[in-house]
């Protein structure tokens, strides 16, 4: 007799025979054993990068002065999906296939590693509904039955798949090490991202911000992510203290901006004897405009808490009040996503542990992937009600294997068990939504931009040609073709090279090779 193996429940931890126990932070969030803890933050009341400006009643004038930013940078958001554990990304899930792009399709052999078996490969059609096994309703090609896709679709709007398109990257990286510097948010915020309260945002309590590293050199220890995984957290940003309660919002303002009036004249007839007098002046006096903006844009709770927008929670919402209750990753999603697509900050991670799933059966790993791509799903369709554009880029440390032996169970959909980890099946990806149309892929013709939708390629056997990109065996590279790419997206390739001298992306006919789509804005 056979034994069936029984799959893990969503939040179950992954604990292999054959690994290490848990000791790092890294360990726990790719066996779903972490689930993160809260830190909350208050802006201080004085500025410290206020202009030397002169002060002038007009409040308006002054919050410029200030170097108060009221409308985010004018960047498209950008948000980062970490898989902890190396989740399976190519094939199962978004198509990669040889020199001629996506649907230059690799061998039956190459997909039943992959985890797809023979009658399930996209070169051939699904029996029952006659179409062929991938989708490109989302521009980007997925497997038609890809546990990302069927997440992705379930919670767009009617129009919302229209206005995405996407690209992927075949791209190597260690399995189950948080040490791969995949994480791109310094080198997002070098290339301008930023928001009204906070430049970065990120679930884990880490140097970038997620389960993977930031490649060194892009570090900036002044931006480090500030920790956002729950609601509480995201509420808890803003203090903007008793006055708001004692008083309406309106009225608080009004005093506050009383008292900044006040206090300028005041000091104006003050000597304080400081070589830096003005400067002096100018700090105190934007730390009165500061607390009022504060008090003006956040004092009403609605403002910011992901739980009392109607457009994420409820019965209009992308989640219902039981899943939102019930779903810890919805909540996190929720916050992030509130947060980085309304301009409160500039780009945010969002880290899923235990995608570490070869447990011997399929079952968990597409649970996991349909939670993952749900969450994703979540984050374009909010952009698509709030009319912003965004970025959204999939990465995971490594990837996962299958020796051929099928899960018939409901839930394994009779593909393909994962046996181990595997590198050299490894990709990430990113979609982008525009609310003006589609994003436009750059090629004169269909071959062309066929290329620019898959950046490097997989050989017949459904491995990496580690020679086909840059990114293809180096993430630090992987990380900077993500960078190019968003520049890309405003227009900005050509600032590339100023913005990070030191990069190895080779000449402007490369980077050109490198880059998916068109400018959006």
């Amino acid at each position: 007799m056979t034994k069936k193996n029984k799959h893990h429940t969503l939040n179950q931890p992954l604990l292999h025979t054959h690994h290490r126990r848990p000791y790092s932070r890294r360990d726990f969030l790719a066996q779903g054993l972490a689930l993160g803890g809260a830190m909350v933050m208050a802006p201080p009341l004085f500025g410290l990068n206020s202009a030397q400006a002169a002060l002038s009643t007009d409040m308006e004038a002054l919050k410029l002065a200030c170097g108060i930013n009221s409308v985010g940078a004018g960047k498209i958001p950008f948000i980062c999906f970490d898989l902890a554990g190396g989740a399976s990304m190519a094939g199962t899930n978004v198509l990669v296939g040889q020199q001629g792009g996506q649907l230059d399709f690799v061998s039956t052999e190459g997909y039943n590693r992959m985890g797809l078996p023979g009658d399930m490969v996209p070169s051939l059609n699904d029996p029952i509904s006659g179409l062929p096994y991938y989708d490109d309703s989302l521009g980007l090609a997925f497997h038609s039955d890809s546990g990302f896709l069927r997440g992705i679709q379930e919670r767009l709007g009617i129009g919302t798949a229209a206005n995405i398109n996407g690209a992927v990257i075949p791209a190597r990286s260690e399995n189950d090490t948080g040490n791969n510097p995949h994480n791109p948010m310094y080198g997002i915020a070098q290339a301008g991202a930023n928001g009204e309260l906070l430049r970065l945002i990120g679930s884990v309590s880490s140097d970038s911000g997620g389960n993977s590293m930031s490649p060194a050199q892009m570090i900036r220890t002044e931006w480090r992510p500030t920790k956002v995984d729950r609601p509480s957290d995201v509420t808890g940003l803003v203090d903007t203290g008793k006055l708001v309660g004692l008083l309406d919002q309106a009225d608080a303002v009004a005093v506050l901006e009383s008292v900044q009036r006040i206090s300028a004249a005041k000091l104006g007839n003050i000597q304080t004897g400081v070589t830096q007098d003005a400067l002096i002046k100018d700090l105190l006096s934007c730390g009165y405009v500061k607390t009022a903006d504060l008090v003006d844009r956040y004092g009403d709770p609605s403002a910011l808490n992901p739980t009392l927008d109607a457009e994420i929670v409820g019965p209009g919402g992308i989640f219902s009040q039981a899943e939102y209750d019930n779903e810890r990753e919805f909540r996190k999603t929720a916050s992030v996503m509130k947060m980085v697509i309304n301009g409160y900050a500039g780009a945010g991670t969002i880290t899923m542990g235990g995608y570490d799933y070869h447990t011997g059966e399929r079952a968990t790993g597409e649970l996991r992937d349909l939670r993952a791509g749900r969450c994703m799903g979540a984050c374009l369709e909010y952009a698509h009600r709030l009319g912003q554009p965004l970025m959204m880029y999939v990465s995971s440390d490594g990837s996962v294997f299958s020796n051929g032996n099928l899960d018939e169970s409901e839930d394994g959909r009779g593909k393909g068990v994962w046996t181990g980890d595997n590198s050299s099946t490894a990709a990430s990806f990113f979609l982008v939504y525009n609310p003006l149309g589609r994003p436009q892929l750059l090629g004169a013709n269909a071959d062309a931009q066929a290329q620019s939708q898959q950046i490097g390629y997989f050989r017949r056997d459904g491995s990496v040609e580690t020679a086909s990109s840059p990114a293809a065996n180096n993430v630090n590279l992987l990380v900077e073709t993500v960078i190019l790419n968003y520049l890309a997206l405003h227009g900005q390739q050509g600032e590339f090279e100023t913005l990070f001298p030191n990069h190895r992306l080779g000449n402007n006919t490369l980077r050109d090779s490198l880059t998916a789509f068109a400018s959006i804005k």
